[in-house]
């Protein structure tokens, strides 16, 4: 799962590598707009998959949450 969010990030930064010349902030009309809302669209996707690759919860506590979820199923059905 890391590796997609790793690969995301890859591809985000080539294409700020490529963008960013022809990318024109100060430009006046839908020109500025467009790049101004493309960079930040991007630092969006930048941050989520950053996050994502940061804050991602470890294996062993998901298979733990599984079997404790499981064990509460069948504790429920006994019922």
């Amino acid at each position: 799962m890391k590796n997609r969010y790793l690969l995301c990030l890859l591809l985000c930064a080539a294409l700020l590598y490529i963008a960013l010349p022809f990318l024109t902030v100060s430009s006046a009309g839908l020109e500025g707009v467009f790049a101004i809302s493309w960079l930040a669209f991007a630092f969006i996707v930048i941050a989520g998959n950053l996050s994502a690759l940061l804050f991602a919860p470890k294996r062993n506590n998901l298979i733990r949450e599984k079997q404790n979820l499981r064990s509460e199923i069948k504790r429920l059905r006994a019922r």
